[in-house]
């Protein structure tokens, strides 16, 4: 096995993207070289493109962004055995330590020496995926069937994410629902937000588990219209930008004052949502008994703990504000636990592939990945990922970025 050239999306600084090219040698003994098909851009991606940071993750040197990928193998390393030349994977690309305590114990999306590719928290940074091919670790190379296409395989990891925060949050059984069906109260599910992470969770929910009702809520009503028309029964609820009745104190108005505000606002928007969950279904719904906050927005997480049910759970799947004013007592009164995610765990991508591979979120799919973009227009890609709507007017919800044409392979 030899070298080989390859066309590369390279970040040198913020909103200063440049198509190169590379050498990429040949793979090491445990690994694959894969030729990129499909790579999905996330809201890390943006932020490092928009702002050249990502919080405290600073651009320090140019290298490239990307990691929800999948593509096709063309070498192999000499110990690995487990694929062959022309197998489709999707690139699992956080890269644990495998030796430390939490790892040992599964976790290893939280090992404290976790690399993870496209992120600048470590230095040399560790390019992402953004290129024609590139050598990966053959372990973390998930071997995708013929039902999934290069742009599912690309959404293998943000449906990992979701899946992972479903795990977490231990939804109630199918004995549990059917009770709770029995007394006439149901068992709602609540997701925040209609993004990508937002689409794919409540679809997962549809697909996968048992609540009565699933609602989604957003402030976009064009993203909301596009959770309804999945076929999926979701429920959708615009979340008000303002009540011209209640409006925010000034900004200048005492700390106690504007948080007094925003749990009463928080309240009211709970109020309305826990309402809509019952709608059509002749039940009485006291609350939802998961709430998936895909946002991160202060206002959502308050809202999620008030619209929970005794005994609920709210997880927060969404990074958002790193500090956050919570009604931690109306939380503790009724038992509502309050539970972080990060990534996903070693159960996530298989669970992930198989349920793309059953053709359950096939629609969401189609409806999820709204753009698709060559490698060598990357900029027009990210361009795109950071708005609410194309020329067109049509909603961006996830921007694919594919292999160079033939034409851009042949000009470098």
């Amino acid at each position: 096995m030899t070298d080989t050239s390859a066309t590369v999306l390279v970040l040198h600084g913020a909103k200063d993207l440049r198509v190169e090219k590379r050498t990429v040698p040949a793979p090491k003994a445990n690994e694959l070289q894969v030729a990129i098909q499909a790579t999905g851009l996330c809201g890390s991606d943006l932020h490092y493109y928009s702002h050249g940071r990502n919080g405290d993750f600073v651009v320090r040197e140019p290298y490239c962004l990307g990691h929800e990928s999948s593509g096709t193998v063309t070498a192999i390393g000499k110990d690995v055995s487990t694929h062959r030349v022309g197998d489709r994977v999707a690139l699992e690309v956080g890269l644990p330590c495998r030796t430390c305590s939490l790892c040992l114990q599964g976790h290893y999306n939280i090992c404290p020496s976790m690399q993870f590719r496209s992120s600048a928290k470590v230095f040399p940074h560790l390019d992402g995926t953004l290129m024609e091919r590139t050598n990966h670790p053959a372990e973390m190379c998930h071997p995708l069937p013929d039902t999934v296409t290069d742009a599912g395989g690309a959404l293998v990891e943000p449906l990992a994410v979701c899946l992972h925060a479903i795990r977490r949050s231990r939804p109630p059984s199918k004995e549990v629902v059917q009770i709770s069906k029995s007394t006439g109260e149901g068992t709602a599910a609540l997701v925040f937000g209609a993004g990508a992470i937002g689409l794919l969770l409540a679809s997962s929910l549809a697909a996968n588990e048992n609540f009565t009702s699933i609602v989604v809520a957003d402030i976009d009503a064009s993203r909301l219209e596009i959770a309804a028309s999945l076929g999926l029964g979701l429920k959708t609820v615009v979340i008000p930008r303002g009540d011209p009745s209640n409006p925010p104190p000034a900004k200048d108005a005492p700390q106690s004052e504007q948080t007094a505000w925003a749990l009463s606002n928080a309240q009211n928007v709970a109020a309305k949502l826990t309402a809509a969950a019952a709608l059509d279904d002749g039940l009485t719904v006291p609350g939802f008994a998961r709430v998936y906050d895909c946002t991160g927005v202060p206002s959502c997480v308050q809202a999620g703990i008030y619209a929970s049910q005794p005994g609920g759970v709210l997880v927060q799947v969404g990074m958002g504000n790193p500090i956050q004013t919570l009604p931690v007592g109306a939380a503790a009164l009724r038992e509502v636990d309050i539970i972080g995610t990060f990534r996903y765990d070693g159960h996530a991508y298989p669970a992930a592939i198989a349920l793309l591979a059953s053709g359950k979120m096939r629609v969401t799919e189609e409806k999820v990945v709204t753009h698709r973009i060559p490698l060598e227009n990357g900029e027009r890609a990210f361009s795109l990922a950071g708005k609410g709507v194309d020329e067109d007017g049509r909603p961006v919800v996830k921007v694919i970025i594919e292999g160079p044409s033939e034409a851009a392979r042949a000009s470098l």
